[in-house]
């Protein structure tokens, strides 16, 4: 459920008892989780030397936007980055999750989004850095829940992923059947019309939340019923269109936050458990505009690719990753992306200000966004 902008909802939402993010219980860590999370990283860089430039997300386009903040959000709201209304420039990738680059867009699979967003005032963890960076995926509940069950996925995906029912044999022996499964059944959509979500939970100021994007566009809502027909469609389709949506039309998101009220229902260690939105409804904090301009731009894919690493420890300590999967992106993702450097021949820039991005400018303006 998401919650309107009447006053009543706003009201009763701001009145709401939420987790602190500091509380006792928030972030409970395990033994022998710093050993499954070294483990983990061995296994990704395994695969990375056995699959030479196969184990980054296949992107399906770039983009630039704004990021506008509304500036008059509740208390319960206005936290971290959200305090103070106002406008950031954004840089968006679209990509399909798995690693391998002529992946088919015909098969299902998770699609992700990620955005990194400029000018963004605070003490980051890395303190050079002015920007941002958030993540999301299309499926709500994340199948590498924790760092045990990530290292126990990743050795069963190497061992038998290219024997699916071999693979399928394995992940029905465990109690965690459907969540494992799941990722090969998603509604497979124009990406343009698919909500994002960030399925780990973050400190959100003072805190502890889950964000999602929502696509509300009226043209990107009435995209929802076009799905991928594996019959008629080509294996790039996914890219076509949305090369072809960008080029025609404006797109519209709402970014929004869904609190934690309730630890046993709203667990922070295991993200495979999706909180109920009914129960704890999602809460617009910004929108994200893009506006028409070419989602493939090779010169812009290449430099992404090549240079620049999306990580959600790159950003501000009031939107700290908590939780178990997120204390592993903390150690895998930087050597992940160390070794595909080094093995691809390429240097990682760190990219803390629009002007370093190649492709078209965007020209900021609240009046909306045009295309230099």
């Amino acid at each position: 459920m998401d919650i309107s902008n009447k006053a009543a909802d706003q009201a009763a939402m701001a009145n709401r008892k939420y987790i602190h993010w500091q509380d006792e219980g928030v972030e409970k860590i395990p033994p022998n989780e710093a050993e499954d999370i070294q483990a983990v990283a061995d296994q990704i860089n395994a695969m990375q030397k056995a699959q030479y430039n196969r184990t980054h997300a296949r992107t399906q386009g770039i983009v630039k936007g704004t990021l506008i903040i509304k500036d008059d959000l509740p208390k319960h709201l206005k936290q971290s980055m959200f305090e103070h209304g106002g406008e950031h420039a954004v840089v968006c990738r679209y990509s399909s999750e798995p690693g391998d680059p002529g992946l088919d867009d015909r098969i299902p699979q998770p699609r992700g989004f990620a955005m990194k967003v400029f000018n963004v005032p605070g003490e980051k963890f890395d303190s050079t850095k002015t920007a941002q960076d958030i993540e999301f995926n299309s499926t709500p509940a994340l199948d590498l829940a924790d760092a045990k069950t990530t290292k126990e996925i990743i050795d069963l995906r190497i061992n038998y992923g290219s024997n699916k029912p071999e693979l399928y044999k394995k992940l029905e022996a465990r109690p965690d059947t459907d969540l494992q499964k799941f990722r090969d059944s998603v509604r497979n959509t124009h990406l343009e019309s698919t909500r994002q979500y960030s399925q780990t939970a973050y400190r959100f100021g003072d805190y502890v939340a889950k964000y999602c994007l929502v696509p509300s566009g009226e043209t990107q809502k009435k995209l929802y019923e076009e799905t991928v027909k594996p019959d008629e469609h080509e294996p790039d389709i996914l890219s076509q269109w949305l090369k072809n949506f960008h080029k025609a039309h404006d797109a519209e998101y709402l970014l929004q936050f869904q609190l934690c009220e309730n630890l046993e229902d709203q667990p922070v260690e295991y993200a495979g458990k999706v909180w109920d939105p009914e129960k704890y409804p999602w809460q617009t904090v910004a929108t994200l505009v893009i506006p028409k301009q070419d989602s493939f731009n090779y010169e812009l894919k290449s430099f992404w690719e090549d240079h620049m690493r999306i990580d959600p420890w790159l950003g501000l300590k009031t939107l700290q990753p908590l939780g178990s999967p997120n204390r592993l992106r903390r150690v895998v993702y930087p050597a992940s992306s160390k070794l595909r450097r080094m093995m691809n021949g390429k240097k990682e820039i760190h990219v803390h200000e629009m002007d370093q991005i190649p492709g078209p400018s965007l020209a900021m303006g609240s009046d909306f966004l045009k295309v230099n």
